[in-house]
């Protein structure tokens, strides 16, 4: 079982050269960072966790601005979304912003989706919320067309383009691997899109059976990484009978001295 890291990164936390090198020398194998583009002051979508909503969320960094300033300092962490919100985000530009951060650090790339929460944000983006699922389905298949077609085009109910050039490719190919988060709901894409479900701090006694109609409705064992888990040593030993591909660590954001005494007590728990 591999073990990475899953934070915000924001202005007020660890910059992020500062916490890439940090993983990369304590072993960590992956960096997942979250994205939230702004959040508008009347909100009226409830925050999943309960309560307010959490100070790093007003305060994210553009996720691939972060992953690539971590790329260019290390040399194996792998780099991933975790979430890019594709409901907000043009698909054209999302897909060389992929490629050029998997070209830049060497194929390192694993492009975590979902189709998000907070309503108001993305109606802010001219998204209607009960339409985001077939619009995430839809960029998504029109960001591997870019990646994949010298000449690239796609024609649906809600992206439409004729031929066009898109470069760089992607170095992995046929593009990086796609990590769909969300709950069972979210199976259907996982099983068309997803090269791995991202399930967001699932317990291992409701995973197990979760993975098992996951791994029915796509008739395929599908890899599973584990967003949000707790230093928890039972629990660990827990997911990794329930065969899972990688747990990341959910890492509060601090300042970098703080962060580094965390990272330094969950790498004894990953080498125990």
């Amino acid at each position: 079982m591999k073990f990475g890291v899953s934070t915000f990164i924001t202005d007020q936390g660890i910059s992020p050269t500062a916490l890439g090198t940090a993983l990369e020398e304590r072993s960590f194998d992956s960096l997942f960072i979250a994205e939230h583009t702004h959040i508008p002051v009347n909100r009226q979508t409830p925050y999943p966790g309960g309560g307010d909503l959490p100070d790093i969320y007003y305060r994210t960094l553009d996720p691939f601005v972060a992953l690539t300033a971590i790329g260019v300092v290390t040399e194996r962490l792998l780099l991933g979304t975790g979430i890019a919100l594709i409901p907000e985000r043009d698909p054209i530009i999302t897909a060389k912003e992929v490629a050029s951060l998997d070209l830049v650090s060497g194929g390192r790339v694993i492009l975590g989706v979902g189709v998000g929460w907070n309503r108001e944000e993305m109606r802010n983006h001219g998204t209607d919320p009960a339409t985001r699922g077939r619009l995430t389905d839809e960029r998504l298949l029109a960001m591997r067309e870019l990646w994949i077609e010298e000449k690239a085009e796609f024609h649906g109910d809600f992206v439409d383009f004729d031929p066009v050039f898109s470069w760089p490719k992607p170095v992995q190919r046929p593009h990086p691997p796609i990590y769909v988060g969300g709950g069972e709901g979210a199976f259907r894409r996982v099983a068309r899109f997803g090269d791995a479900w991202l399930a967001n701090g699932v317990v291992p006694q409701e995973l197990g059976p979760q993975i098992e109609r996951l791994n029915a409705l796509a008739d395929r064992e599908v890899p599973v990484t584990v967003y949000g888990v707790p230093g928890d040593p039972e629990q660990i030993e827990a997911y990794r009978e329930l065969g899972v591909e990688r747990l990341l660590f959910s890492l509060p954001t601090m300042p970098e001295a703080e962060t580094l005494e965390h990272l330094d007590r969950l790498a004894d728990i990953m080498a125990r």
